[in-house]
């Protein structure tokens, strides 16, 4: 089983820039495809971004334009960039692996890193 530690979270005013990562470790990293979900308080957890074990990406419409998910298989590692964040973007973000693109099911999940968005 693949195992997920992400970090960046924090707190930023909005309009600002914060950068998550995803270390993976287990598996064979490159040949899966990645994603980022979140869930804020209240709400079920939602699709954000996903890239294939190349380089297509998928993006929730209200994300698109401000976040950018990359990967770097050397390091193991997924990243999401995000930009021109708001309030409503305030969420645990989590890391997922193995995920299946149409189902947008997970095999793996991280333990989730906390973004918070001030106005």
């Amino acid at each position: 089983q693949v195992q997920l530690v992400e970090s960046g979270g924090g707190l930023v005013q909005a309009g600002g820039s914060l950068r998550l990562s995803c270390a993976a470790s287990g598996g064979t990293f490159s040949s899966y495809a990645m994603g980022w979900f979140r869930q804020a308080p209240g709400k079920a957890r939602e699709f954000v971004a996903a890239i294939s074990s190349g380089t297509s990406t998928r993006y929730l419409d209200s994300v698109k334009g401000r976040f950018i998910i990359s990967r770097d298989n050397a390091k193991n590692t997924v990243y999401l960039q995000m930009n021109s964040l708001k309030p409503e973007d305030t969420a645990v973000y989590y890391c997922a692996a193995e995920l299946k693109l149409l189902t947008l099911s997970a095999g793996s999940w991280g333990q989730g890193t906390q973004v918070t968005v001030s106005s």
